[in-house]
């Protein structure tokens, strides 16, 4: 290919990676392309050949990939924020509006802030209306409790 071409093929590149880190939600997976496409862009306008090119551009992106890595690491330590969608409740205390009755057929409702949950007793036992709870975890669309003292 014509030397010319080339300087256009790595800017091309260097800005398509780019333009995919920021669609991929910036993993930093994409972005050691970009900067080893812009090396070998620089090396095509300087002249250089398409074998020094190629090579820096897997030289560059390999070692920035490295080099990244650690940083990505770091930065996704603990990416499972607490309190996001009904996890947020997990904590949390309320009370009991319709009674928790494991031998009924129905499931009995808590009250937790402005929302009012289906509910179930962790340890199985009966909780009446009017007791104090705490959530324990969530399971689809039911809160499981179990009774706090007051």
């Amino acid at each position: 290919m014509d030397p010319e071409v080339w300087r256009w093929v790595w800017l091309v590149a260097a800005a398509t990676f780019v333009v995919g880190e920021i669609v991929t939600g910036a993993s930093f997976f994409i972005l050691p392309f970009a900067v080893g496409a812009a090396v070998a862009a620089v090396l095509a306008f300087a002249g250089a050949s398409d074998f020094w090119q190629w090579l820096a551009f897997v030289g560059v992106s390999l070692a920035s990939f490295a080099a990244v890595r650690p940083l990505v690491k770091h930065l996704n330590q603990g990416t499972n924020p607490t309190g996001v969608g009904a996890d947020r409740l997990i904590g949390e205390t309320g009370v009991v509006v319709a009674d928790l009755d494991p031998q009924a057929e129905k499931l009995g409702a808590v009250r937790i802030g402005r929302e009012e949950w289906p509910a179930q007793a962790a340890d199985g036992q009966l909780i009446v209306s009017g007791s104090s709870i705490e959530v324990l975890e969530i399971q689809g669309t039911r809160a499981i409790v179990r009774t706090i003292n007051n």
